[in-house]
């Protein structure tokens, strides 16, 4: 995405480094916010771990009554255990320049609102009992401890929403602008589905991105690099009606791939507060 500020000079490993304390502890008070709100993930189903008695009902096996519990009332009681096939959750967040490009320092860059909500649904993930998985790494997390692990392996996960080892039937979140050749994101999410992978896209925009608040005559730079020319447009306010259509068209093209491939799509800006969108993930991920 074209701007007119400067990428920021520190590589991206560094700066995340730097950021991570405060990245986990606002990861975690996001999540503690939203955990009132969700549902419980666990559910009965073949398994060994006890979950909980429930009373006997017609049509109930005789086999699953268990008769220590039924002995201590006048009842019977089935014994339930939990359901331990927990779900595997693949997460991706993009990375480099145009990621940490921000309108304002009124707001956060869109790699620290992307990492910010991959850690607060990391925390949820595992709390619910799931694994978590970062795209390009070898093996997923589990436990409640491990939140500290996904945020450290950070910067070693995949620069690209690809990872051809991520187990059939594992579910996928990738969070990112999506700002790139729609054929680039078209590829990558086919590619997943073709795995048997269904996921969610979250497309994580700066406001400025959306509404081109800009006035007068801008020079626009691409945060990739020098080398790719940028643009002098001598009245921004007059391409503002245009560039909104293209941001629709390109948001509309977007969710359309994603249907087709059998994901979801929404979006987010970092002048919104996380929550909303943190636990509308989670229940997207809720199983059926």
């Amino acid at each position: 995405m074209a701007s007119s500020q400067a990428a920021l000079a520190v590589p991206w490993a560094e700066q995340l480094g730097a950021t991570l304390p405060p990245l986990l502890v606002q990861a975690e008070r996001i999540a503690a916010t939203v955990m009132p709100g969700v549902h419980g993930r666990r559910r009965a189903g073949p398994g060994e771990a006890f979950w909980q008695f429930r009373a006997y009902v017609p049509g109930d096996q005789a086999s699953r009554i268990d008769w220590r519990q039924s002995g201590k009332s006048d009842r019977l009681f089935i014994r339930e255990t939990e359901w331990e096939a927990a779900q595997t959750v693949a997460l991706w967040a993009a990375s480099g320049p145009a990621m940490e490009w921000r309108s304002s320092k009124d707001v956060p860059s869109k790699a620290f609102r992307a990492q910010l909500l991959l850690l607060a649904l990391s925390s949820l993930l595992l709390r619910g009992g799931e694994r978590v998985r970062l795209f390009g790494l070898p093996r997923p997390f589990a436990g409640r401890t491990a939140l500290s692990n996904i945020a450290d392996s950070l910067a070693q996960m995949s620069t690209r929403p690809e990872d051809h080892r991520i187990a059939r039937h594992a579910r996928a979140v990738l969070f990112g602008d999506f700002w790139s050749p729609l054929e680039e994101t078209r590829k990558a999410v086919a590619a997943l589905a073709a795995q048997g992978v269904r996921g969610h896209m979250l497309q994580v925009m700066d406001p400025a991105e959306e509404t081109l608040p800009y006035a007068g005559r801008v020079q626009f730079e691409d945060v990739s690099g020098p080398a790719i020319p940028g643009a002098l447009v001598p009245r921004v306010e007059a391409i503002r009606g245009l560039y909104a259509e293209r941001v629709v068209r390109h948001r509309a093209a977007l969710a359309a791939l994603a249907r087709s491939a059998g994901w979801s799509f929404a979006t987010h800006r970092t002048d919104h507060t996380p929550e909303a969108a943190l636990l509308a993930l989670h229940q997207l991920l809720a199983p059926a």
